[in-house]
């Protein structure tokens, strides 16, 4: 007996259905069947359904004589299934990785409740994933397993029959069957949830919930969308027969209004000349079925008044003036746009005209504040005359915390706001390690500092008009027009200035001093160690991965190549990885072991490597940043040759690398249980690749260019050599050996460095 039945009917599907069953088939977790039915289906299910049981004996492949339908396809499916579990998969949809491995351990933990309840995102032709966006229900609060009346708020999700874990026995002995009929999951999955005597939750993304291009049968214009109304008398007649249910009935009759507007407002539904007819039958239905009770959120009254009365007319004379009230407000509003813009470009004229203030500058950043950040704090140490604001939007993370002995300065400025033009238009120093405002006119006078965002190991600026890949919409002549407004390049070492200085070409000076942005690295101290890692919950003595893999430009879609899930698994419980695997604003990645903890919103990469032990990359600039901490790093990749055709590289770190190397996860898990991650080679290359990429990376980088750039010095701070550095130890890995950068040479495993250890 397996331990999960995973049924998935399948319908004019042929495109996506090898995609399907191969996801159910490629689970880490083995022990299932897979019960695959072809609904009669006219394109080529049935032949894809045969390859498949053909070579893989747990597929059992079931043909149905005629077609039948999504929830009799799914009664078929159910009658031979044997499994412990039955799992509901649409011929479109796709199990997530190591989906049903996190299932069986959440029903395990429960004691195998009647149903587990479990998330899911929609995928998008366009590549793009978005989770439910109510997936807070799903959190894993409070005792478990538990009854609908505990946790009542899981009648909001998505009424579906896929996105639970049916205990078979439960589902047979409650009698349980899926109707014919659109909207055949209401009838079905409302019934499953009251009368379960235990459900539990898991906060994952199991099911990627395909939204077709072209629509799926929902959203197909039909007079088939009246069968809502007999799946909801079906829903009622349960209430009827099951007296016990009946205190849910005013929340069923809130849920069956709402579901009913849906159907009526959608464009995508009811053909024409049928929407009066709709709305009389929902008037009959509310009616009959009335039960008040549960609110209704004040935004949905008006449609909820509208159809449980059939103010057909109201609604058709209400939805035109909202129309033309939303079209006045868009001319209103671009009329109003455009006078302002007119009268900030105005505004910003007349401030040129102004004397520059030479104690005035303003910085701007990406995401975590990076060099900028740094150089800020070095005004207010070194230069403490000038006065710094930052330039960002209301949301935007970027600006470091101004220190404490600072004097209080300036409110951010908003893009786009008088203050902001007044700002550029007067200030003498703008720092920034992005793209300048391409309205900006640089004054005479004005001294602009640009800083890098780490040290380059893929192609950049005009070294990119070769890969298009990676190039994408990038516009090479206002690229130039902002390296001519360019006064100062910060860079970290010889090879980024050699880079930087072919890529971006430009009359700048370039000041190699260091990456300032790294110069919090150098300055911290066991107590902020200790302080980051209990702010991202890392357990004491555990060793923190950083898994940080860089972007793709060849995929569309950016899924990390490590399963960090299965990583950690693999390790043990000592072992927690920070997972910096999406874009900031990106979808965040299902729940799981609590080992796993999603950092990619985190607004300071600097506090991500302080509070780690080891960096695992494939290609990623950070890797420069953090050879400076002299904490291991190992390069995990398996598609170089992809990645340097795409994007193209200036180091090849395969033949240099800073660390242990791993070709895949097996070799990568085999890396860490064996301890070689961390191991004298290892040091040896790690103390090689330090020298040649951080040689001014001691702490004071952003000093030395505030002396330069600001007070003109000419004798700056002397830099202090890589092996006479002491940077901060790492926390969970201090039992290990000493970083090798410590050790004196003549101590050193296999001794002093030579040519052949550093390749």
């Amino acid at each position: 007996m397996p331990r999960f039945s995973v049924i998935v009917p399948a319908y004019q599907v042929q495109a996506y259905l090898h995609e399907c069953l191969e996801s159910v088939l490629s689970q880490s977790y083995t022990d299932l069947e897979l019960i695959a039915v072809d609904d009669c289906s006219p394109d080529a299910c049935g032949a894809v359904i045969d390859e498949f049981a053909a070579r893989d004996p747990r597929v059992r492949a079931v043909h149905l004589p005629r077609n039948t339908g999504l929830g009799r396809a799914r009664n078929a499916g159910t009658e031979r299934a044997t499994g412990d579990y039955l799992v509901f998969l649409d011929g479109d949809d796709t199990l997530a990785p190591g989906a049903l491995l996190a299932i069986a351990d959440r029903l395990e933990e429960t004691g195998d409740p009647d149903v587990l309840v479990y998330d899911y995102a929609r995928t998008y032709w366009s590549g793009e994933a978005v989770r439910n966006r109510i997936a807070a229900q799903l959190a894993e609060r409070g005792p478990a397993p538990f009854r609908l009346v505990d946790r009542p708020g899981l009648l909001d999700l998505l009424m579906v029959a896929w996105n639970k874990a049916y205990r078979r026995e439960f589902v047979e002995r409650a009698g349980f069957a899926f109707p014919p009929g659109y909207y055949e999951d209401t009838p079905w999955t409302y019934p499953v949830l009251m009368t379960a005597e235990s459900i539990a939750t898991l906060d994952r993304v199991c099911v990627h919930y395909r939204q077709r291009r072209a629509g799926g049968i929902l959203r197909t214009v039909s007079e088939r969308h009246f069968d809502v109304f007999d799946q909801y008398d079906r829903v009622f007649a349960y209430l009827d027969e099951h007296p016990g249910l009946e205190h849910w009935r005013p929340v069923l009759f809130r849920r069956m209004v709402d579901h009913l507007v849906t159907v009526y407002t959608r464009r995508d539904r009811l053909p024409r000349g049928t929407h009066a007819a709709f709305l009389r039958r929902a008037r009959s239905h509310c009616r009959r079925h009335y039960a008040p009770g549960a609110p209704v959120p004040a935004r949905a009254r008006v449609h909820h008044t509208l159809v449980r009365f059939g103010l057909h007319r109201t609604y058709r004379a209400l939805r035109l003036a909202s129309a033309l009230r939303r079209g006045a407000a868009r001319l209103i509003g671009r009329t109003a746009s455009a006078l302002r813009s007119a009268a900030l470009l105005l505004h910003y004229r007349l401030q040129r005209l102004l004397p520059l203030r030479a104690d005035r500058a303003v910085f701007t950043a990406r995401a975590d504040g990076g060099g900028p950040a740094a150089l800020e704090s070095a005004f207010h140490a070194v230069a403490p005359h000038i006065r710094t604001t930052w330039a960002a939007p209301p949301d935007h993370p970027g600006r470091a915390e101004r220190p404490r002995t600072a004097p209080p300065g300036p409110p951010r400025l908003v893009p786009g706001t008088a203050a902001y033009w007044t700002a550029l238009a007067r200030s003498a120093y703008l720092v920034s390690d992005t793209g300048l405002d391409p309205r900006l006119v640089k004054r005479e006078g004005q001294v602009v500092v640009r800083t890098q965002r780490g040290t380059p190991l893929g192609h950049t600026g005009l070294d990119l008009l070769e890969r298009p890949a990676a190039a994408r919409d990038t516009d090479f002549a206002r690229l130039l027009e902002d390296v001519d407004r360019w006064d100062y390049v910060v860079t970290a070492n010889r090879h980024s200035t050699l880079a930087w200085e072919r890529a971006y070409p430009g009359r700048y000076t370039t000041l190699e001093y260091g990456q300032p942005r790294t110069d919090p690295l150098h300055t911290a101290t066991a107590a902020d160690v200790a302080g980051l890692r209990e702010a991202l919950g890392v357990p004491e003595g555990a060793v923190a991965i950083l898994y940080a893999p860089a972007h793709r430009d060849y995929r569309r879609t950016q899924r990390p190549p490590l399963d960090p899930e299965r990583v950690v698994r693999r390790l043990g419980p000592r072992f927690v990885v920070l997972a910096r695997t999406r874009p900031p604003h990106g979808t965040p990645p299902a729940g799981g072991s609590g080992r796993v903890l999603d950092v990619s919103a985190h607004p300071d990469v600097a506090s991500l490597c302080l509070a780690s032990d080891v960096l695992v990359t494939d290609y990623s600039p950070l890797m420069f940043d953090y050879a400076g901490l002299d904490r291991p790093i190992v390069l995990c990749a398996d598609d170089w040759e992809a990645y340097e055709a795409a994007r193209g590289t200036y180091v090849d770190v395969r033949a240099f690398p800073p660390g242990a190397v791993a070709d895949g996860e097996e070799e990568l898990i085999d890396l860490f249980a064996t301890g070689h991650w961390r191991g004298s080679h290892s040091a040896r290359r790690r103390a090689a690749f330090r020298a040649r990429f951080c040689p001014y990376d001691d702490g004071r980088a952003a000093e030395r260019v505030v002396r330069r750039v600001v007070l003109g010095q000419a004798g700056l701070p002397p830099v202090v050599p890589p092996h006479e550095r002491r940077p901060v130890p790492a926390a969970g890995a201090a039992s290990g050996p000493p970083p090798l950068a410590t050790v004196p040479a003549q101590q050193r495993p296999g001794g002093p460095l030579t040519v052949t250890d550093r390749f």
